[in-house]
């Protein structure tokens, strides 16, 4: 299959080693250093006690490219946005988009079937920019669990999990989704497909609106934020929030999912959230897809949010203060 894996990042890295290990003709778009360690010695994943090396077509241009069957975007929702014109010479009329992020995505509300339905996101895609450019029926869901970190430029490494969960956004079991399935299971991915992909969404945000804006305020790693019993409590504070938001879209979980999601998170050990290591390499963070959306669709239904909404003036702020403390260019 051809695949671009646009954002070969630590998640998209990973994926684009394993997919290319598998037999696929994988190419890579990323930019800056790392980019440039691929060109010149590879993508290199270190999983399971081994490293792993391949060579793969790398550029920040993905015109070079061509025409893809899927592309996979495995880039922060704010560098997707950006990036949304960028996605054209890449697709044909059959090409899909996978969307390997966290969040709630641009196309949540693409064939939804409620009183919303059709209607972009506006915190995650202002004006609807990705939903023009690149077109909300291209979309697949993907759910991301792995836990990776780019540890040097062109180095992955992998710390836990594998499962991908894949769905189409009307819920049904397409060809494509299915061969999309299949290829990642050949990769060595779990790789899930289910009819009900925004459940899955909802379940992990409930993890990302709470655990990353408390990680880039307080620098705790993922299982001391579990483990603290003030930081535990305001945890299940903001899911109870997002539990209530997501209800008001029928999307309903129980409670005891709460508890999972906490002792889930918690085996990760030493784990720094990827707003925490953002913060750290003073890059902008990923608010808006994890924590502002929730609050937006809160205001959307008359659900009040009043945790989430004093936590993510805190993380505004606290990015403002790293990026404007950088040291001015020369």
């Amino acid at each position: 299959m051809k695949i671009c894996v646009f954002g070969a990042g630590a998640i998209g890295g990973y994926l684009a080693v394993e997919l290319a290990r598998a037999g696929n003709d994988v190419s890579i778009v990323a930019r800056g250093a790392h980019l440039r360690a691929i060109q010149d010695r590879g993508l290199r994943l270190r999983i399971d006690g081994e490293e792993k090396l391949v060579r793969l077509p790398a550029s920040e241009d993905p015109a070079l490219f061509g025409r893809q069957e899927f592309v996979i975007c495995a880039l922060k929702a704010q560098q997707a946005y950006d990036a949304a014109a960028l996605f054209a010479p890449l697709l044909c009329p059959d090409t899909a988009v996978v969307t390997a992020m966290n969040g709630i995505p641009w196309w949540y509300f693409h064939q939804e079937g409620g009183r919303f339905d059709g209607r972009p996101v506006e915190s995650v895609d202002p004006g609807g920019r990705q939903w023009k450019s690149i077109g909300p029926e291209r979309a697949i869901g993907c759910v991301v669990d792995p836990a990776c970190e780019i540890v040097a430029p062109g180095i992955i490494q992998h710390h836990q999990f594998k499962r991908f969960t894949l769905g189409e956004p009307d819920g049904h079991r397409s060809a494509r989704v299915v061969k999309l399935g299949q290829a990642l299971t050949a990769a060595g991915f779990e790789a899930p497909v289910r009819d009900g992909i925004r459940w899955n969404i909802w379940l992990k945000l409930w993890g990302n609106v709470c655990f990353n804006p408390i990680a880039a305020l307080t620098h705790a790693t993922l299982d001391r934020i579990t483990s603290e019993p003030g930081l535990r409590a305001l945890c299940i504070a903001m899911m109870r929030e997002a539990q209530a938001v997501s209800a008001a879209f029928n999307i309903h979980i129980p409670d005891e999912m709460i508890e999972r999601r906490l002792a889930a998170a918690g085996s990760v050990i030493s784990h720094k959230m990827s707003m925490l290591q953002d913060l750290e390499r003073q890059k902008p963070l990923e608010i808006d897809a994890l924590v502002t959306v929730v609050q937006e669709f809160g205001r959307m239904t008359g659900v009040p949010t009043p945790t989430i909404d004093a936590i993510l003036a805190r993380v505004r702020e606290r990015e403002r203060h790293a990026i404007s403390s950088q040291p001015a260019a020369i």
